[in-house]
């Protein structure tokens, strides 16, 4: 997920197992970055049908819900993006953990 945000791509969602229905939930509904495809009779496990792959890719390229989601990958984006970059949000906490590794080591610590 976090390469799809930061390369500005859409995401098609499917989950099958473990964290990945929380992921889905946080990806389609909180961020808005995504589409989620259904498995037949809105199953949890079920099978996820050709149709329903084609019939979500045309929305996520062509339809209202697909606009939606590219305007707000492009936002993402550019947050991700400004966070990884030197003195942005991600940059700076690494340089700090790598700072506090780095000082344990050399003072003996764990």
């Amino acid at each position: 997920m976090l390469e799809s945000m930061c390369a500005g791509v859409a995401v098609l969602a499917m989950p099958l197992m473990a964290e990945q229905h929380l992921n889905v939930r946080l990806v389609v509904e909180e961020i808005g970055m995504g589409l989620r495809l259904w498995p037949r009779d809105m199953v949890a496990r079920g099978v996820v049908g050709a149709e329903e792959v084609a019939k979500m890719v045309v929305e996520l390229m062509e339809g209202e819900g697909g606009r939606r989601v590219r305007k707000r990958v492009e936002a993402v984006r550019e947050v991700a993006y400004g966070a990884m970059k030197d003195g942005g949000s991600s940059s700076t906490t690494l340089d700090s953990l790598i700072g506090h590794v780095c000082g344990a080591v050399h003072s003996g610590g764990t």
